[in-house]
């Protein structure tokens, strides 16, 4: 019985598919690759035309003593190195150009492809490998879909050329020279695939220790106070050792094959040299047609020598672009957009028998059979032990993640049959440590509304407690806050954050400890901003300060993500449970 075909393996198929996908992100620079094609083949015509003019002059010019023919040839090999220095100009132009639109273009795609990734993506995933991704990846791809191409064709076409011109020569000359290309093309597969196993895990091993960078650089003042620099300093020290001994590897990989080539380059030019010398001897061959015979043969040697370099770059480029399109092609669990937009919205919010576990920590539990209604302008404050599953609530209400089991409902209607992008600006969101971008006030308060006006701005912020202290700066709505808002206070964020939300005007209000962190002087000032933002909205208040929950109209009590009380501030104070033993615990605290 006959054995079926065996199956190509999933490194091949894999290889193919990527080296092909990699040539197809230069198909939209088809018209520039094209141009910069043409003055390839110009150029590369023109280097070709060389070796003939040193044999006219070698052979004619030299032996007939003809001064005028000389000037003749030399003339025109000038123009010949013209012709080329033009044409080479315009290759690097052209190729070049179209290498940074491609490059630009595969960025602008995976930043959008993270962008729409779910939330629990980037739970299991660090900063620095991802903006890795972005930087460094995308980099080795840009040589290789421009400027490696355009190597690769104009090699392509030096070595054929050269090759027909070697055989338009001496036949027999050429088949000694050729008789090094099949051993030297056999050591480029193999060396090929080496690197670009080795590729990958330099690619991987660099986008460790960016990880390891980006930690310590957003965390600078958490390794200040801990006095933690050395062992910083001494940690991303292994990570880049580690890419070093790699990159180590795939070098001593390279300097192997390189030299094995080398040497069979030189034993095939002192084979020409050799068996040049008996055919000029023999009269077969004249001294000028040996002078252009070598230099076709350096010609089509420095040419085969580039092909296998870029070669290994093609390998380098298909170990690092696996995870980039990995990265592009990934669908998100939570799409984007898509679903349906109600055209009016009440704000009646409803979770049934929610079970929920975060995808980073399946075995881990967080809700447990949540039943909790909040009717239309309702405030609902949710306060328990750290742990017990409040900000969780706050976060598949955003939908920034789905519960493994029940249903949550927006006046009526399953969030997963809304549009996400429609439910998202529906909910105003104040943490209680807000991210604010590295732009002015007025941008971060804009991000509420992409179209407000100055006005608008202002508006928000008088509402929010935050005009004052605004216009104390010189720059007033101008004023940078820095990285993550380092260069406001804690409670001038969050009231730039409120402004924020005032200016989005949404149906449904979350606050997330939003003035856990503060002072009582700007605690004042936040919560008489947040009662203001409160008016009208359905609230949801997570909250352990007794002022932030005393004032909503129910309070839910959760341990290990169980609702075990409910009711009003007053009636919980009145019964023997957990609500009381923490408003205690609060006061004895304070």
């Amino acid at each position: 019985m006959e054995k079926p075909p065996a199956k190509p393996s999933k490194s091949r198929v894999s290889q193919k598919v990527t080296l092909r996908r990699l040539l197809s992100l230069a198909r939209p620079e088809t018209r520039t690759l094209i141009a910069g094609t043409f003055f390839l083949v110009v150029g590369s015509g023109m280097s070709l035309l060389y070796p003939q003019k040193m044999r006219q002059i070698i052979d004619e010019a030299l032996g007939a003593r003809d001064r005028a023919m000389i000037d003749q040839i030399a003339l025109g090999m000038a123009v010949i190195f013209a012709i080329q220095s033009v044409a080479v100009a315009l290759r690097y132009y052209f190729f070049t150009t179209a290498g940074e639109r491609v490059v630009t273009r595969l960025r602008q795609k995976l930043f959008s492809s993270l962008m729409s990734q779910e939330v629990a993506f980037f739970d299991e995933r660090k900063t620095g490998e991802l903006t890795n991704r972005l930087a460094s990846d995308t980099t080795v791809l840009q040589n290789t879909v421009s400027a490696n191409i355009s190597m690769v064709l104009r090699n392509g076409v030096q070595a054929l050329g050269g090759i027909a011109m070697l055989f338009y020569t001496s036949p027999a000359l050429t088949l000694v020279m050729l008789a090094v290309v099949p051993p030297v093309a056999v050591g480029a597969v193999f060396y090929g695939r080496g690197v670009r196993k080795l590729s990958k895990e330099v690619q991987d091993a660099l986008a460790n220790s960016n990880e390891v960078a980006e930690e310590s650089l957003s965390g600078v003042r958490t390794v200040r106070s801990f006095a933690a620099e050395k062992s910083e300093v001494a940690r991303y020290r292994s990570a880049v050792d580690r890419a070093f001994e790699l990159a180590r590897r795939r070098i001593r990989q390279s300097s192997t094959f390189m030299a094995v080539a080398s040497f069979c380059g030189f034993a095939a030019a002192a084979a020409v040299f050799w068996y040049g010398g008996r055919l000029v001897v023999d009269g077969s061959l004249t001294v000028g047609g040996l002078t252009s015979f070598l230099v076709y043969s350096m010609f089509v040697a420095f040419a085969l020598g580039a092909l296998t370099e870029l070669w290994a770059d093609f390998m380098r480029a298909a170990g690092a672009s696996e995870r980039v399109f990995e990265l592009m092609d990934r669908q998100p669990t939570i799409p984007m957009s898509g679903g349906e937009r109600l055209a009016h919205t009440e704000g009646r919010v409803q979770l049934q028998d929610v079970r929920f576990t975060y995808p980073s920590r399946p075995d881990v539990p967080v809700l447990q059979g949540i039943e909790l209604n909040i009717e239309p302008g309702e405030a609902v404050a949710i306060v328990g032990p750290s742990g017990s599953g409040k900000s969780t609530i706050a976060s598949l209400l955003g939908r920034l993640y789905d519960p493994q089991g029940g249903h949550i409902l927006l006046d009526g209607k399953d969030l997963k049959a809304l549009d996400p992008e429609w439910l998202r600006q529906q909910i105003g969101v104040v943490a209680q440590e807000p991210l604010l971008f590295s732009s002015s006030i007025a941008d971060n308060i804009r991000y509420g509304r992409a179209d407000a006006t100055q006005a608008e701005i202002e508006a928000a912020a008088k509402a929010a407690n935050a005009h004052d202290f605004i216009m104390r700066f010189p720059e007033g709505y101008n004023t940078l806050v820095g990285e993550r808002g380092v260069q406001l206070s804690g409670g001038q964020k969050q009231r730039v954050a409120i402004a924020r939300a005032m200016l989005k005007d949404p149906r449904l209000l979350i606050l997330d400890e939003a003035t856990s962190a503060l002072d009582a002087e700007s605690e004042h000032l936040v919560k008489e901003a947040l009662d203001r933002l409160m008016k009208g909205r359905t609230t949801l208040i997570i909250a352990h300060r007794l002022s932030t929950v005393m004032d909503a109209d129910r309070v839910m009590v959760l341990e290990g993500g169980k609702i075990v009380q409910s009711g009003s501030h007053s009636a919980l104070m009145g019964q023997d449970g957990l609500y009381r033993r923490l408003v205690e615990r609060q006061f004895v605290a304070a």
